[in-house]
């Protein structure tokens, strides 16, 4: 499976973007999906996630401000981020985890997603 993520930029405090991650796969639909950040000299952390059957989680940094969302028809995951601070400065990535059939479970740990895209941008000025 590969992964493209889109979407990021520069933007003032205060403002929003939506982040893309398209999937090349047919079967998109079995996939966990989630968006992870680095910044610079951290270690990589969890923003939001979807799961397979909708399930939606969010890290407390990002709750209430951040929407994550999926068109299975398109193979697509997205982030709106709102209210965006400059602590959100980072690179974006989405991650994929394929399960076992009637597996619906979710993890927030990186080491659970097998497919990771190459990464964008978030700069948040102040």
């Amino acid at each position: 499976v590969q992964l493209q993520a889109s979407g990021g930029g520069l933007v003032q405090a205060g403002g929003s973007l939506r982040l893309s991650c398209s999937a090349s796969t047919r079967t998109f639909s079995r996939y966990n999906m989630a968006w992870f950040l680095q910044a610079p000299g951290k270690e990589r952390e969890f923003v939001s996630g979807i799961g397979r059957i909708g399930g939606k989680f969010y890290s407390d940094s990002v709750k209430g401000r951040f929407t994550i969302s999926r068109d299975n028809a398109k193979n697509t995951v997205y982030l709106q981020m709102n209210s965006l601070k400059p602590e959100d400065t980072a690179v974006y990535y989405c991650a994929a985890a394929d399960l076992p059939d009637r597996d619906y479970s979710f993890s927030r740990d990186s080491s659970s997603y097998y497919y990771w895209g190459q990464g964008t941008l978030v700069t948040v000025s102040s």
